[in-house]
């Protein structure tokens, strides 16, 4: 065997190490995803109970209820379709009506969504320059005239 034909074998063979590798690496990554869905999403295509989602959208003005003693409920909702979740935990400090949230949990077989994380979304007034400028040619802006 000539020094080509074995330097050829070497690098073939690490190439499918790596190959494999890095297919058993997305396969383990593959099982631990979670999705990001809306309301209007859940509502429409309903996933399966075992599969975990993350909920996006604003909580409802006057739908918060933490009456119950097993947590707390609100809505949430998009455009076009609201959610009601059900949560027992601590909400964050930022959680508020009106505020935009990112819920993970699962979907239950009534139509609720069953959260066990709920995320409260910062403040999104901040824009890059370059954006707000584009916005602004066109027409769209909506913010404040300094930035």
């Amino acid at each position: 065997m000539t020094r080509k034909q074995k330097r050829s074998i070497v690098i073939f063979g690490a190439l499918g190490t790596l190959a494999v590798a890095v297919a058993l690496v997305l396969t383990a990554l593959s099982e631990q995803v979670t999705f990001f869905r809306t309301p209007s999403d859940l509502v429409n295509v309903m996933p399966n109970e075992s599969s975990r989602v993350r909920l996006g959208g604003v909580v409802v003005e006057g739908s918060v209820d933490s009456s119950s003693g097993d947590g707390v409920t609100f809505a949430v909702e998009d455009a076009n379709a609201a959610l009601k979740v059900r949560y027992a935990g601590i909400l964050p400090d930022l959680f508020r009506e009106g505020q935009g949230i990112v819920a993970e949990g699962i979907m239950g077989p009534d139509g609720t969504f069953s959260a066990d994380t709920v995320l409260a979304k910062h403040d999104e007034t901040y824009m890059p320059r370059e954006v707000a400028d584009s916005l602004k040619e066109q027409g769209y802006w909506k913010g404040d005239e300094t930035q």
